[in-house]
C-alpha cells in the first residue's frame, strides 16, 4: 500500500526553480522567486475597548504562533479622533519555519473553510511582487474559538516574495498551492 507524501509549503519553496524554469523563463536558481517573509495585520482603528484590543492579540498569536507588535497612529486625524502614537493595531511578520508552518494551515484548513470561496484574486499582486489576501472574519482559522463569534474581525496576509514581476509572482504562488482564480472565471464575468 503506497501513500502519496503532499509537499509543505517549504518542500515546494525549495524546489521552485527546477520545477518553474521552463514556465517562467528562469535561467539561474537566483532567479526563482521565493517566499522570504509573511506579514500579518489587523486594525482595531479607534476602539476604546481594552478588553476587545487585548481580545485581537491575543487570536492574533494563537493564529500566527507569534506575539503581535502594536502599530501606532503615524499622524493626527481629527476626523477619526486619532492623535500621534495612538495604538491603532497589530502586525505581525513570520520568517523561516513559522512562515511556512502558517503558510500550511493559509492554504490547506483555512482557505477551504471560508464561506463562499471561489478562489483568490490574480489582481493582488503589486509592482514589488508581494500578494495581498484579505481576510474577512479571523474564525476560518481554526486555532480560534467558534465559541467567541461576536468579537469577529478581518486581517491583512502579505506574503512577500523576492519576485518583482506579477507574471513570475503569479506562477510562483500557483505552484506553492495558493488557490488563485483561473483566468477563465475572470472572463465570464
Amino acid at each position: 500500500m503506497t501513500t502519496t507524501h503532499k509537499k509543505t509549503v517549504q518542500e515546494l519553496n525549495k524546489e521552485a526553480f527546477k520545477a518553474l524554469k521552463d514556465t517562467l523563463h528562469i535561467e539561474n536558481a537566483m532567479q526563482a522567486p521565493q517566499l522570504s517573509k509573511v506579514v500579518v495585520s489587523s486594525s482595531f482603528g479607534s476602539v476604546k475597548d481594552k478588553k476587545k484590543i487585548e481580545i485581537i492579540a491575543d487570536r492574533l498569536a494563537r493564529i500566527t504562533g507569534q506575539k503581535p507588535a502594536p502599530r501606532a497612529a503615524k499622524k493626527a486625524i481629527a476626523t477619526f479622533k486619532t492623535r500621534v502614537g495612538d495604538p491603532l493595531g497589530y502586525q505581525i511578520t513570520l520568517r523561516g519555519p513559522r512562515m511556512f508552518q502558517f503558510m500550511d494551515r493559509l492554504i490547506n484548513i483555512a482557505l477551504p473553510r471560508t464561506k463562499d470561496f471561489r478562489g483568490l484574486s490574480r489582481n493582488s499582486v503589486d509592482a514589488m511582487g508581494n500578494y495581498t489576501i484579505g481576510i474577512k472574519e479571523h474564525s476560518i482559522f481554526a486555532e480560534t474559538s467558534d465559541e467567541d463569534l461576536k468579537d469577529v474581525f478581518g486581517l491583512s496576509i502579505t506574503l512577500v516574495t523576492t519576485s518583482d514581476d506579477k507574471v513570475k509572482t503569479l506562477g510562483f504562488l500557483e505552484y506553492l498551492g495558493l488557490p488563485l482564480k483561473k483566468e477563465d472565471d475572470k472572463k465570464k464575468k
